[in-house]
């Protein structure tokens, strides 16, 4: 199986392309074979009152271009100036490399687990976890 394989849980929901979807009663994978669909697991989004720390807001930032609602251009302008701003984020490398090339769905991975350390699921397994733009 090619593409983006996805392993949801029973009722677990997420955004496709900006269209919210449910999986039903039992653990699913689903298998997005199209390159540029937007896709975000609503288990790992921020609504826009918890994005209340700087680190929380970049994570927001990287969430809503991976979503497809703000442009990834956009994103990569407000993430470098949040990170000019605030040098106490302390940005790795990695992290850097990764807003300059639009990368948004490492963005976030690399933001996940203290952006949403308050949420039970946070230390979920990474192949699992976060969203990722097909």
């Amino acid at each position: 199986m090619s593409g983006l394989v996805l392993k949801l849980r029973p009722h677990e929901e997420l955004m496709i392309n900006g269209v919210l979807v449910e999986n039903g009663d039992r653990n699913t994978r689903l298998c997005v074979k199209s390159d540029g669909a937007y896709i975000l697991r609503l288990r790992d989004a921020l609504r826009p009152e918890e994005a209340t720390t700087p680190l929380k807001r970049a994570y927001y930032i990287a969430q809503l271009a991976v979503s497809g609602q703000i442009t990834s251009t956009e994103a990569a302008s407000i993430l470098k100036k949040a990170l000019e701003e605030r040098p106490d984020l302390d940005p790795t490398e990695a992290l850097i490399r990764s807003i300059r090339e639009h990368d948004f769905y490492q963005v976030m991975r690399a933001l996940r687990t203290e952006a949403l350390a308050d949420r039970a699921h946070a230390v979920s397994s990474p192949e699992c976890a976060g969203t990722r733009r097909a």
